[in-house]
């Protein structure tokens, strides 16, 4: 129980503080750094004033019991169809926590670099808050709401499996208000592909079904609410 709440409470120092980030040098992958952001000052103190409301339920989730079911999410057969994965799901592999790096041309302009250090020599920490605010994100996502007339599939950066489907049951000016609050592309049980996304019951991490670190699951008075990091979701569908 130490050790996760270790992990949790290091998780939530990088959620409250966006000036943690993975560092983009040219060190090996496997020896990623955490290095202060040189963002603005009045940026930061902006993004904080928008996530204090969330930053507050925090100190509850590190209080609780990692055992229990409902600790980072509502149970599957109750308010919600979140699916828990065990940590094995994270064990070593050919490239990290996944099989092979993330593909080559990644979406919404993101860093290959910094993807594959999120989403395959990582556990716990993540792109800067707002990162994908700096990205084609938000044009690309109402540019095909607009021209489809309906959600976005978004795919695991190193499988090309489908992981997300938004908006549903929102509009897309909801979908990207939520995500600007929270600094990070956020989504719902209804918008999670629940056939390659899983929740791990000792520590709320949410990750694909190939070892693709996502993010968290931080929950709210409306449910479960998934903080995604885009550089992991922004990957191309492959033929299975």
């Amino acid at each position: 129980m130490i050790a996760n709440n270790a992990r949790i409470i290091t998780f939530i120092l990088a959620f409250v503080s966006p000036s943690l980030a993975f560092t983009t040098s040219s060190a090996p992958a496997h020896k990623t750094q955490l290095q202060l952001s040189t963002s603005d000052e009045g940026s930061r103190r902006s993004f904080l004033t928008n996530v204090v409301a969330t930053a507050a339920v925090l100190p509850s989730l590190v209080l609780s019991n990692p055992s229990s079911a409902s600790a980072f999410g509502f149970k599957a057969d109750d308010k919600g169809p979140l699916v828990y994965g065990d940590d094995s799901i994270m064990s070593p592999k050919e490239h990290g926590t996944t099989a092979s790096p993330v593909q080559p041309d990644l979406r919404y302009g993101v860093s290959n670099k910094l993807a594959d250090k999120i989403s395959s020599y990582n556990r716990v920490f993540a792109e800067n808050g707002g990162y994908f605010q700096g990205t084609s994100f938000e044009n690309d996502v109402r540019n095909l709401v607009a021209s489809n007339g309906g959600p976005v599939t978004f795919y695991d950066s190193v499988s090309g499996k489908p992981l997300f489907v938004a908006p549903k049951g929102r509009s897309v000016d909801d979908f990207i208000e939520e995500s600007k609050i929270h600094g990070w592309p956020s989504f719902r049980d209804e918008e999670t592909v629940w056939e390659n996304v899983r929740v791990l019951k000792s520590s709320g991490e949410t990750v694909s079904t190939v070892g693709t670190h996502l993010g968290h699951n931080l929950p709210d008075r409306s449910g479960n609410r998934y903080c995604i990091n885009l550089v992991s979701i922004a990957g191309n569908p492959t033929s299975q």
